[in-house]
């Protein structure tokens, strides 16, 4: 008897945050042994392949097919929603959702012609569900709206609990910093004007300057950061732009440094359990979930984070300092077609209590780790891949409908006579 055939269209094999998740989905989908889980691998914009080989995936390269040979019984594309298509009986989207307040037409589109959408967090169904649109025919005149039709459910990231995890081994070389204390801010460094890039990275650096100048002895910032690529090229241009809003804070100011390229899970965990990394800091203006922050606080350390979108679901605000603020609009160099959508509004901290919070961290560590070791405990119980694995499990069995059994036909052995040649 086997088993109905899904087939998953992913950037499975791509060293991008889209490939993360794609893997840890069909690897919950493989392990609970519902489907003959098959894969259609896909591009992700300009990262790089070879991700699979790299870390020896053999049961995903394994499961891979160059293309579709048959209708498969449930289709699932993990991609942004305008690329959807219903190509199976039963046909599952998966997206990390988005981060402003708002989503362009064609991805409520996209959503509806899908029999289940999933999607990372709350914030992200949210905005989904508010998304609407005025429509008109024009051939007939006849006026309507358009909305999110299809079925939405939350399916979280779940965290890998063998990767990230407190430990005394750092596989980062942190002791070109004289600096014992150091916040660390992980993302990358995106279009926009100051203050206008999605991850507020040039708003960070220049909140850390104005906190923390002056002082005899002040903390350090790490920049976990690059903006297309890893090349030197990439390099430069940050610290340039770093230099660019040094230059606008008067006084001495406190060291800043560039920690650039790609690290590995486990050199990822390490950086996080240096003992000279004390706090992760996101003033983020919007997330679909937050992956890193989720895997920061599972090494038991404090977060300073704002205090709107995705990381809500996860970081609980008596145990992380989530960052008040107001929504804004989407500033026009920020902008990016079709998804980052100059309509829609997105998060700004609020500067004092950016500060405020700086302060308090570097001051009062001892408290602020105590609670962290709490909000680690949420994050390990939570929020774990196993986790995120039941649940998919309950939502599969909530939503797809029972497809017949597949039954393989044994055919009898015939014992036939022997033909004997005639002679003529």
């Amino acid at each position: 008897m086997s088993k109905p055939i899904a087939v998953v269209s992913c950037p499975i094999d791509t060293y991008s945050g889209y490939g993360a998740r794609a893997r840890d989905f069909v690897k919950a989908l493989i392990n609970l042994n519902k489907f003959d889980v098959q894969i259609l691998s896909q591009r992700w914009g300009n990262t790089r392949f070879g991700y699979l080989e790299d870390h020896n995936e053999v049961d995903l390269s394994s499961r891979i097919i160059p293309k579709l040979t048959a209708k498969p019984k449930v289709w699932v594309q993990i991609t942004v929603p305008n690329e959807f298509q219903p190509v199976g009986e039963y046909n599952i989207g998966v997206t990390a959702g988005m981060e402003t307040t708002l989503v362009h037409h064609s991805w409520i589109e996209g959503c509806n012609r899908m029999n289940l959408v999933l999607v990372s967090s709350k914030h992200a169904k949210k905005v989904f569900e508010n998304s609407k649109y005025s429509t008109e025919d024009t051939k007939t005149n006849q006026t309507g709206s358009l909305e999110l039709k299809t079925k939405m459910e939350v399916l979280f990231e779940g965290a890998d609990l063998s990767k990230y995890f407190t430990s005394t081994e750092s596989l980062v070389d942190l002791s070109d910093i004289s600096e014992a204390f150091c916040f660390l801010l992980v993302g990358h460094w995106m279009q926009g004007d100051f203050g206008h890039d999605r991850k507020n990275i040039g708003y960070t650096v220049k909140t850390f300057l104005e906190t923390f100048k002056n002082r005899t002895s002040a903390p350090a910032l790490i920049l976990k950061t690059m903006q297309v690529g890893t090349s030197i090229m990439d390099r430069t241009a940050i610290l340039k732009k770093i230099d660019a809003i040094r230059s606008t804070v008067k006084g001495k100011l406190p060291n800043i440094y560039l920690l650039h390229g790609e690290l590995s899970d486990q050199e990822m965990n390490g950086l996080y359990n240096n003992p000279k990394v004390k706090a992760m800091v996101s003033h983020t203006k919007g997330e679909g979930f937050g992956r890193p922050l989720l895997e920061f606080s599972l090494v038991g350390k404090p977060i300073i984070a704002s205090g709107w979108s995705g990381q809500v679901d996860f970081l609980d605000v008596n145990f992380s300092i989530l960052l008040g603020g107001k929504l804004e609009k989407v500033h026009k160099s920020a902008v990016q077609k079709d998804m980052i959508l100059e309509d829609a509004e997105w998060f700004t901290p609020n500067d004092a209590e950016v500060g405020k919070a700086y302060k308090e961290v570097y001051k009062h560590y001892k408290q602020y780790l105590t609670n962290a070791k709490r909000q680690k405990r949420i994050s390990y119980t939570e929020f774990s891949f196993e986790k995120m694995q039941e649940l998919l499990g309950i939502i599969l069995d909530k939503n797809t409908p029972d497809f017949p059994e597949q039954i393989e036909l044994t055919l009898p052995k015939l014992d036939l006579p022997k033909l004997e040649k005639l002679d003529g």
